[in-house]
């Protein structure tokens, strides 16, 4: 009974893993499908996951920093409070740390070629992040929370960061041709993009109005649709950046 017991707490800690995962597995795997005119090499691809783990531990920090900050400052009842918290605290610390460890590991990598490959490493990097974020959820919440997750906030995170590619792929030709200041207006897009979608996707989910989840839902709905296509037309539309 005693070597029994671990087994079968080993196999509840892997199904609690591979619930929070596959949602994202499954994205990542749609991602890389669409990547037809030159795939990436799998080694960049995993150290992309690695570095979304390693944005999602430093947003732990920095979003305690901030919530800490913003509690002192404004009072919870304040109907400022939850706009503050989810677009200056969430979603601009989350996508900064994003875009941080994203160019810090492709922007001068060689295989950053294509203008698609902003779209791929980028939701490479968010994914990473995000099933990091849901093992959290899933071993703090327990199954529950696994189906709202996976239809969501894991969806979600590809939907900002498909935003964040496509400029970020657009800054990175800018570069190439000499345009500084089109690399720096599409890197700042990149960005805004991204903590617009995230704060305005918070802000209705932490509101708990039944106005609020109806907007929610819209929102939602309205941005899987749009980043469908974005997805779809920026592979079709795939071309060198050199």
């Amino acid at each position: 009974m005693f070597f029994f017991m671990p087994m079968v707490f080993n196999e509840i800690i892997w199904i609690y893993i591979l619930a929070a995962i596959i949602p994202a597995i499954f994205l990542l795997r749609y991602i890389y499908k669409c990547d037809t005119v030159e795939k990436e090499p799998p080694q960049l691809l995993g150290s992309l996951i690695l570095y979304g783990v390693a944005a999602a531990l430093c947003s732990v920090i920095l979003e305690w920093i901030g919530s800490f900050i913003l509690n002192n400052t404004i009072s919870r009842e304040s109907p400022y409070y939850i706009l503050v918290l989810a677009f200056l605290v969430v979603a601009a610390v989350e996508e900064g740390t994003k875009l941080y460890f994203l160019k810090r590991r492709t922007w001068n990598d060689w295989n950053f070629s294509h203008l698609f490959d902003g779209v791929v490493y980028s939701a490479f990097v968010s994914l990473g992040f995000a099933a990091f974020e849901n093992i959290k959820y899933v071993f703090s919440y327990g199954l529950s929370v696994v189906l709202p997750r996976a239809l969501f906030a894991i969806p979600g995170h590809l939907g900002f960061s498909v935003f964040m590619g496509v400029f970020y792929g657009r800054a990175k030709m800018c570069e190439n041709y000499g345009d500084e200041a089109g690399k720096k207006r599409n890197l700042v897009l990149a960005y805004v993009s991204a903590v617009l979608l995230h704060g305005f996707y918070d802000a209705c989910a932490m509101s708990g109005t039944k106005e609020a989840n109806i907007i929610f839902y819209v929102f939602v709905a309205a941005m899987y649709v749009i980043v469908y296509r974005v997805i779809k037309k920026a592979s079709a539309q795939d071309r060198p950046i050199y």
